[in-house]
């Protein structure tokens, strides 16, 4: 009998794909070092009721809704790894590892590998005395499971994670340049959601129950920025309608840069137990993260 597992007999990888949903023959996987990950798998049954009966008379399989969560995620030794195919919108198969004993001769293994996986939702941010976290969300074609690895895989870890103070805020002109350094901003975050569109087809084959395809439909980019009160800077920019560019830190090099902003509701929170604090969220028409 194999104990229940645990967190820490969890890995998580992916491989981007160049067939939409196939894996690729003897991958790269590459690790995704996150606080959490959560596989979800729901066959959106078809529940029939008839007269004569108070209870169901049928339960048919739908068309398979394949989910993936993984919150608190981003590395210090390669930050944009996962995350930048929010933009790239590359398919990816996502491999889930239950194990037992040590990673290089684990045993009892469990594979949950989703394949065709696109990123739906990206959340980013950080605040005070935190590391820079994400929280990404993805929609899949297919599950597959089993009790081994992948045939002829590697499989490669990236640890460590980016704190708060090793990482700037800047705001520049519309495109992106002469941006400066913010001296007052105490969190952050951002949000790009692909609000991607699942299309299945109608047919008797077994692939009748998985997505055709995972289209992008509208994309929407946003954020909230808070800040210690010292100027009247964004109710100006407010009333001015002026646009500016917000890059975000993610380690190293990388960054996100959000293109012609502008300013959505700007709040002033003033309690007598407390600092005076902005909280400022935007808008932006274009994002690119490298």
């Amino acid at each position: 009998m194999v104990e229940t597992y645990g967190a820490d007999e969890c890995r998580t990888y992916f491989v981007a794909e160049t067939v939409y949903g196939q894996t690729p023959a003897n991958p790269a996987m590459l690790g995704i070092n996150t606080q959490g990950v959560e596989p979800e798998l729901d066959p959106t049954l078809i529940k029939v009721m008839g007269i004569g009966s108070r209870d169901l008379q049928s339960l048919y399989r739908g068309l398979r809704r394949v989910t993936l969560k993984v919150p608190n995620a981003l590395s210090g030794q390669s930050p944009i790894s996962f995350i930048q195919h929010v933009q790239t919108l590359s398919s990816l198969s996502v491999q889930i590892l239950y194990f037992k004993g040590l990673w290089g001769s684990a045993t009892d293994i469990i594979s949950f590998l989703y394949n065709g996986c696109k990123i739906d939702k990206l959340t980013v941010g950080s605040n005070l005395e935190d590391i820079i976290k994400a929280n990404v969300e993805l929609i899949g074609q297919n599950l597959t499971m089993a009790t081994a690895k992948i045939t002829g895989a590697t499989y490669g870890d990236y640890a460590g994670a980016v704190p708060f103070n090793a990482v700037d805020v800047k705001k520049g002109d519309p495109s992106g340049g002469s941006a400066i350094a913010l001296t007052d901003v105490t969190d952050w975050k951002f949000m790009i959601e692909n609000n991607l569109k699942p299309v299945g087809i109608i047919t008797s084959a077994a692939t009748g129950v998985m997505l055709k395809y995972l289209r992008p439909r509208n994309r929407k980019l946003s954020g909230e920025v808070t800040m210690e009160f010292e100027d009247k800077t964004e109710f100006d920019e407010i009333i001015n309608d002026a646009e500016f560019s917000l890059s975000f830190g993610l380690g190293g090099s990388n960054s996100a840069l959000f293109k012609n902003c502008k300013w959505e509701p700007v709040s002033l929170p003033t309690r007598i137990e407390d600092l005076v604090s902005v909280k400022a969220k935007f808008v932006a028409r274009d994002v690119w993260i490298s």
